[in-house]
């Protein structure tokens, strides 16, 4: 009777460990991705579907070798949901999907204590020029040039909520493609579904960028949770 007791208190035992070890056995999303950009620090933005405009953002650190989650809050997306970033159309108030590089912040207010970013501030010469008949197509103007008309540019210290802390997210920025898109940005959260961009609350914009660093070449990934357009192709 004592050893049918003995086997039956292993095999508890046993069967409790392999409950516990499945979650943490369990690849996180960035360790189920094909591309993570090749630094040390990530954040995805995962919606369910493309047509949603509400989901998910998360940034992740690597940690003895493995994607551990550093944070998470609730976002919000285009106000037409999502779609593909290779052939998004200017104008059509989605969000680009794809890996892309944060190539610098900006803000209206000062930059959160710990911001290792370069930091633009904001003045009340500060555009953003959206104009595809403009030399600076996508970029940060200041003042804001002859060719940029001002109906096709953000003055963008009239977004005093949104840009009030910002990321530039590097959608057709290197080399930007007119009639693709210009502006993306992930920033502070305005009253509803944005024009394009991934937003977030006014404490997750601060923590997130307290917590970037640029030495660790933090990328983000825009997608769904599966599908053509889900995180783990990129």
């Amino acid at each position: 009777m004592r050893r049918h007791l003995l086997t039956f208190a292993v095999l508890l035992t046993l069967a409790i460990g392999s409950v516990g070890a499945g979650p943490a056995d369990t690849p996180s999303l960035p360790d189920r991705m094909a591309d993570t950009g090749g630094g040390s620090q990530l954040i995805t933005a995962e919606a369910p579907d493309t047509g949603s405009t509400t989901g998910t953002v998360t940034w992740w650190e690597r940690r003895g070798g493995r994607w551990a989650e550093a944070g998470s809050t609730p976002a919000r997306f285009g106000a037409n949901g999502l779609a593909e970033g290779a052939t998004r159309e200017q104008g059509t108030s989605t969000t680009p999907t794809g890996l892309y590089d944060l190539p610098y912040a900006f803000g209206i207010e000062k930059a959160p204590a710990g911001t290792l970013y370069a930091y633009r501030k904001v003045n009340e010469d500060s555009w953003w020029c959206q104009d595809n008949a403009s030399a600076s197509y996508n970029r940060w103007v200041e003042p804001r040039p002859a060719d940029c008309r001002a109906d096709e540019a953000e003055h963008l210290v009239s977004y005093g909520t949104q840009y009030a802390r910002a990321l530039v997210i590097g959608f057709n920025y290197e080399r930007p493609v007119r009639g693709r898109g210009a502006g993306i940005f992930l920033h502070v959260d305005g009253r509803g579904a944005t024009a394009g961009c991934v937003s977030v609350p006014t404490d997750a914009m601060a923590e997130i960028l307290a917590w970037a660093d640029p030495e660790r070449e933090p990328h983000i990934a825009v997608g769904t949770t599966s599908g053509p357009t889900a995180i783990t192709r990129y």
